[in-house]
């Protein structure tokens, strides 16, 4: 645990030991790439920092975009002291004391500063605390005692106790874009103090290719750290020539970073995001997206029956009756998947995928459904008529029960009009789309039989 005040860090010397990516960390917010929605010229976190009036905080998003660089940068700008601690080594104790040391300070300076000087504490990793360890920040949270800035990968809300988020500013920061990514690293490959230019000592000097700049930039994935590290081992494992030049070449930069590990948690937010761009990638029939979406899944470690279960609800829900078929496909996809395993699961389930993906969509059935279950919520709990009531047992004539009921079969056209809920009400509207649109050929003339408004849903002829 360190402890930095007076605006700075506690020195400001510059491990040569340390990796590239941290000694390369910004100094400043003008050294800051990326984020720009909170961080940029008059964005609230910006505002925040210049006038040294943070509130507690908490970063989030995926690993090298700048979480906790941008934490010491905070630590460079207020005046408040700041201690940094990991969610993964520290404890209860721990945090206990600094919030009594906090208190103190607070305490011990007040007669420079009305309120005293704040204590800004930094958890990384916040995620890794528990229930009761994110609790025992709460009440200091609240009165002040101290500033938490949290920073942590997985999204707060599945993470983090409600009443922290209720007391916190939430910050979501973004993959960087590949420009940020370059120039990061061509900022460490100029930077002779902290980087690879050439003066600094024992240092080779380091020709880097375009070509190779570009598969850095592009193989990262927005992460910032990833890019600077794996420039860092290129340069450190080559030798140089006699000339004391690296030659970073496209060669060496597809050895020195490997194939991303996928960015995906099979009980977090990732999770749900993915699961939630698979369906939408099929209900906007676009069936190349909802592959991609599928595949990563599969390779991020999905169960086959989860994304089994998703195909078969987007078949119902968004299909529906414009192509019956769907969820006949679906369902058979998913028995098949279930029958035979992975890898051959794939198969089935991208038959059914790529079918949706193609179908005409309608989701009548799906808002009928809920409209008529919202009726029943609400109160319109209608008795069921006598002649549509059960006659299966002794008794059921002496009460009435289905006295007056017409068999729609015993009809032309087997159907015969009848009032088959007390008061008439229209839930489900086919549209135009596919098969649905016969289903609204005869449903129309049929509710134009009864004399059924399609506006009200109400007989116009009583």
């Amino acid at each position: 645990m360190g402890l930095f005040g007076g605006g700075g860090l506690e020195t400001g010397r510059i491990d040569p030991a340390a990796p590239l990516a941290h000694r390369m960390r910004p100094r400043t917010l003008g050294e800051v790439v990326g984020q720009e929605h909170f961080c940029g010229e008059g964005r609230l976190l910006r505002r925040m920092i210049d006038a040294d009036r943070l509130a507690s905080v908490i970063f989030y998003g995926p690993p090298g975009t700048g979480k906790t660089s941008l934490a010491y940068v905070i630590a460079h700008h207020s005046r408040a002291a700041f201690v940094p601690v990991n969610a993964t080594t520290s404890n209860v104790k721990e945090i206990r004391e600094i919030i009594a040391r906090a208190a103190d300070r607070r305490r011990r300076t007040a007669w420079e500063d009305a309120a005293g000087q704040r204590t800004v504490l930094f958890v990384d990793e916040l995620h890794r605390f528990n229930r009761a360890q994110q609790d025992v920040l709460l009440p200091d949270v609240e009165s002040g005692t101290v500033i938490l800035i949290g920073a942590t990968t997985h999204n707060p809300f599945f993470v983090i106790n409600s009443p922290l988020l209720s007391r916190s500013q939430i910050f979501e920061f973004k993959p960087l874009v590949p420009e940020h990514v370059r120039i990061l690293l061509e900022r460490a490959l100029a930077d002779e103090e902290r980087g690879l230019a050439e003066p600094r000592l024992g240092k080779p000097d380091v020709r880097m290719d375009g070509e190779a700049l570009d598969h850095l930039v592009k193989v990262c994935a927005g992460d910032a750290r990833r890019a600077l590290n794996a420039l860092e081992v290129g340069v450190l494992s080559s030798e140089p020539d006699a000339r004391g030049v690296v030659h970073f070449d496209l060669a060496l930069a597809e050895d020195s970073i490997q194939r991303k590990a996928i960015v995906y948690d099979r009980d977090e937010d990732e999770h749900y995001d993915t699961a939630s761009a698979f369906i939408k990638s099929m209900r906007g029939s676009d069936p190349d997206a909802a592959l991609y979406w599928m595949a990563k899944m599969f390779e991020g470690g999905e169960d086959p029956r989860f994304i089994a279960r998703r195909v078969v609800i987007c078949a119902a829900e968004d299909v529906g009756n414009a192509a019956p078929n769907a969820l006949v496909l679906a369902v058979a996809a998913q028995q098949a998947a279930e029958f035979v395993g992975m890898p051959e699961a794939r198969i089935p389930l991208a038959e059914a995928v790529t079918y949706i993906a193609c179908a005409p969509k309608s989701n009548a059935a799906y808002l009928a459904v809920d409209a008529a279950i919202r009726d029943v919520r609400e109160g319109r709990t209608l008795p069921v008529p006598d002649d549509l009531k059960g006659t299966g047992y002794r008794g059921a004539e002496r009460l009435g029960h289905g006295k007056g009921y017409k068999y729609a079969h015993d009809y032309e056209g087997h159907w015969v009009d009848q009032n088959y809920i007390p008061t008439t009400r229209i839930y489900y509207r086919p549209t135009e789309e596919g098969h649905e649109k016969q289903l609204k050929e005869r449903l129309d003339a049929i509710r134009k039989a009864r004399g059924i408004s399609d506006e009200t849903g109400e007989k116009t002829g009583d």
